[in-house]
């Protein structure tokens, strides 16, 4: 299948023979869908806080020890999507086409002056499709091939913002360290670098300043290695004209390895463009609070039970899975068989089924069943902020099947989800919550070690799309979602948050909504 110079390729960016070839199979297999129990809901899977709740998250998250935190922003990629319609509706313009008054074009036109980007100097006296120029295009803005984290999203009396200042702003808020610094780290394509780099020095000196703090910031790539190869329709490898092999970036899944580099232990991951004027941030700063404090406290209880289960029922050695007994076989029964373990394995299991949607079916012995239990518990942990459902597109939280028989909390997409299943669709057309990329991650096991992310991920939980490269279509493979399968086998809380929190900007007019407004 290929050439020596297609194997000279394929090393050259860090990747191996085997793993492309398994990628080739993928696209003729196709990915299994998601066996939907139910969606998850306050009745079952989503937690909603009470006042004294919320409060009591906030003050855990302040009092708790942690070993380094950090907020992860994935901000990758150019902003092309985010000017869609801009594009479509110069495209009409300049073939001499009109526009209708309401489409979004015409829309974004009359009403430049409302964006943070506008200026006299730029935009005085341009016509409908000269704004639209301006905007997409160099020499003017060139917005429409840059990234969404250097475009200017906010305008305040003083100053304006970029949605990356706005990060910058929000994070002294709630990730403050106790020397008064603030971990950051960003991901972004190596050819945008010199942007953020650039938007970052124009505020970091009077940002460090105006609120007392000092930014530690990391500027991360998306490893050329994560990258997927492309195929036909016939599901051969998609070649160039040049012959060489076509290999496409495999969407934020990839990010998993650029988690699984941090050496904090809890790391806030929220999208570049949720973002909102900083009237708001005081609501954004007290949810993130809670989301860490219930990560925190999650952590806790689980490292406490595994604790437990070493001190009560026999301990193990390091190795990670699956876990050895150190003791004789005699003494690990003897241990297994004891009140108190059984006791503890019951109280855990209930906390499985209850807290986090876990169940589990073991009919070996009682070796067997701690060691299922601790299978279940000694993994990373994420606490999600999911938002009322009300129209946005995207995926959701819900309940799943296991293939070994267990349910678990997972995020799925649309895609995941088999259309012609009616009891999939069901459960998709009951699901009340919505997922905002909102998340609080524990990445250190009860022994204070890390844990290896990429024995997490769900393989079997990626997507296969349609897309084109130089007018010929083609299909291409995306890794497991970094919020989706890629932390499938991780332990979820879903946590509800308000509306208010929720402020992504998907279509330049996002930010003509009242967060983006002052």
């Amino acid at each position: 299948m290929f050439t020596k110079e297609d194997l000279n390729q394929i090393e050259a960016r860090g990747s191996q023979q085997d793993k492309v070839l398994s990628q080739v199979e993928r696209f003729k297999t196709g990915f299994p869908w998601m066996k939907i129990e139910a969606p998850a809901t306050v009745e079952k899977g989503v937690c909603r806080l009470s006042d004294e709740e919320v409060q009591a998250a906030q003050d855990y998250y302040e009092k708790a020890n942690v070993r380094g935190k950090a907020k992860f922003v994935p901000a990758s990629g150019a902003a092309s999507r985010m000017f869609k319609d801009l594009f479509s509706g110069l495209d009409k313009l300049e073939k001499g086409e009109e526009l209708a008054d309401k489409a979004p074009a015409s829309v974004f036109a009359e009403r430049i002056q409302d964006f943070a980007f506008y200026s006299e100097e730029v935009f005085a006296g341009a016509d409908k499709k000269a704004v639209l120029a301006k905007t997409l295009l160099e020499p003017g803005l060139g917005y429409g091939a840059k990234p969404k984290g250097v475009l200017k999203f906010h305008k305040y009396a003083d100053e304006v913002r970029t949605a990356f200042a706005e990060h910058l702003v929000e994070a002294q808020e709630y990730m403050r360290n106790e020397d008064g610094s603030a971990n950051i780290v960003v991901t972004v394509s190596p050819e945008h670098l010199e942007l953020f780099k650039t938007a970052y020095e124009d505020v970091r000196a009077e940002y460090e300043q105006k609120y007392n703090v000092r930014y530690n910031i990391r500027f991360v790539f998306q490893d050329k290695a994560t990258d997927t190869i492309a195929v036909d329709a016939e599901n051969a490898p998609f070649r160039q004209a040049d012959g060489t092999l076509l290999f496409r970036p495999a969407g934020h899944g990839a990010l998993i390895y650029n988690l699984n580099a941090l050496d904090e232990e809890l790391v806030s991951v929220k999208n570049i463009d949720n973002v909102c004027v900083q009237s708001m941030h005081e609501t954004t700063a007290v949810w993130k609070k809670v989301l860490m404090g219930k990560a925190l406290e999650l952590r806790d209880k689980i490292h406490g039970y595994l604790s437990e289960l070493d001190a009560v029922c026999g301990s193990f050695s390091d190795a990670l899975p699956p876990f050895i007994p150190s003791l004789s076989n005699e003494r690990y029964e003897q241990a297994y068989m004891s009140e108190q373990c059984q006791t503890l394995c019951n109280e855990i299991e209930t906390f499985l089924r209850d807290e986090l949607c876990v169940s589990i079916s073991v009919t070996g012995n009682c070796k067997d069943r701690v060691l299922a239990l601790r299978e279940k518990l000694n993994r990373p942990i994420r606490v999600c902020g999911v938002v009322r459902n009300e129209g946005e597109p995207g995926g959701g939280p819900f309940v799943i099947a296991e293939p070994d028989g267990s349910t678990s909390l997972q995020i799925l997409e649309g895609a995941q989800i088999n259309p012609n299943d009616p009891e999939a669709v069901a459960a998709l057309k009951a699901a009340t919550h919505f997922n905002p990329v909102d998340l609080v991650c524990c990445l250190l096991d009860y022994k204070g070690e890390r844990f290896n992310l990429l024995n997490y991920v769900d393989d079997n939980a990626g997507l296969i799309s349609s897309k084109s490269f130089q007018g010929r279509e083609l299909k291409a493979l995306e890794l497991p979602g970094l919020w989706n399968g890629s932390m499938s086998k991780w332990n979820t809380l879903f946590v509800e948050v308000p509306l208010e929190t929720f402020n992504p900007v998907k279509t330049v007019l996002d930010l003509l909504r009242p967060a983006h407004q002052n």
